[in-house]
């Protein structure tokens, strides 16, 4: 028995000589949500586009709990996925309401029955008063509510957001956040595309990390964290001019000014060892703080810092 509710197993894509995605695979549990994450041209598009069914794998499958996949009962397999595209996906002069409606529809859902969806999504995402509105008159962060609500309203079980908060305002952004949490604690399983580091940080509960097709890195963040060379940054404010000479010899230190940078893997364990080793060099110590590893540098240490324009 597996508590798996997705398994992505050796995805793969090329156009032409270009691999877009090679032997990608992890999985999905119930209320869990999955960040995943990757530059400019990493191949988390077409992932998505692949586990939704917009786009055809060159190899690799995506099954769904009970055996279900796009090969078997694409219907049904389609009937459990919500997609929220990466760009606005919308009848701009149709009411909020009827693009709801019409989404639902395509799904066969019953007249009674998606009506009354329609004015579920609409509330959960904040637009009830704006739901014979058409979207031309929205701002872009109520184009992104709506999208979710339309990706929602047949109630699926899993929902792929690829980049959602893309060129949002903070309020809408944080209400797009209350509403997957709220998703994820009610079992709804996610797959959350960004580039906003800060956003996986909150959302995810593991991430996957792909570069140039591939995944290079999978797990919780604690674990992603453990990747690093070091977890902590001790930030020390000196009083003085040292010369380079009092500070050879201290590993994974970097100085700006009168403040030095020293990497240590823990701040407990490694503070005090740090500091006799300034003392004993003669630098006077003026103040002492420290910062956690990000998930950004864990992003930067794994997929480098050379641009992907």
């Amino acid at each position: 028995m597996t508590d798996d509710l997705l398994v992505a197993s050796g995805l793969r894509k090329a156009y032409g000589e270009r691999v877009a995605v090679h032997e990608v695979s992890f999985t999905l549990r119930r209320g869990e949500v999955l960040g995943l994450l990757g530059p400019n041209g990493a191949g988390k598009s077409t992932t998505v586009g692949m586990i939704c069914g917009l786009t055809v794998p060159d190899a690799g499958t995506v099954t769904l709990a009970g055996g279900v996949s796009l090969g078997r009962d694409e219907a049904g397999y389609k009937r459990r996925i919500g997609l929220v595209p990466q760009d606005i996906a919308l009848y701009e002069e149709l009411p909020a309401r009827t693009n709801v409606e019409l989404f639902g529809a395509l799904y066969g859902m019953p007249p009674e029955r998606l009506k009354r969806r329609a004015d579920e999504v609409l509330a959960m995402v904040g637009l009830t008063d704006r739901a014979g509105d058409k979207p031309s008159t929205f701002s872009g962060g109520m184009k992104r509510r709506l999208n979710i609500a339309c990706a929602l309203v047949h109630d699926p079980e899993v929902l792929l957001l690829d980049e959602p908060t893309a060129g949002i305002d903070p309020q809408s952004r944080n209400a797009i956040f209350d509403n997957l949490e709220m998703l994820k604690a009610a079992g709804k399983a996610l797959v959350y595309t960004t580039h906003y580091m800060e956003e996986a940080e909150r959302l995810a509960d593991r991430i996957t990390i792909v570069d140039h097709g591939r995944v290079v890195a999978s797990g919780t963040q604690a674990q992603l964290f453990a990747l690093l060379p070091a977890a902590r940054t001790l930030h020390v404010e000196i009083a003085g001019e040292p010369d380079d000479a009092a500070l050879a010899g201290l590993p994974g230190l970097s100085r700006v000014g009168q403040r030095l940078d020293v990497s240590v893997a823990d701040i407990a364990r490694d503070a005090g060892t740090v500091l006799a080793a300034l003392a004993e060099r003669g630098v006077a110590v003026r103040g002492l703080a420290s910062a956690r590893a990000t998930l950004e540098d864990v992003f930067l240490q794994l997929t480098g810092r050379q641009l992907r324009d």
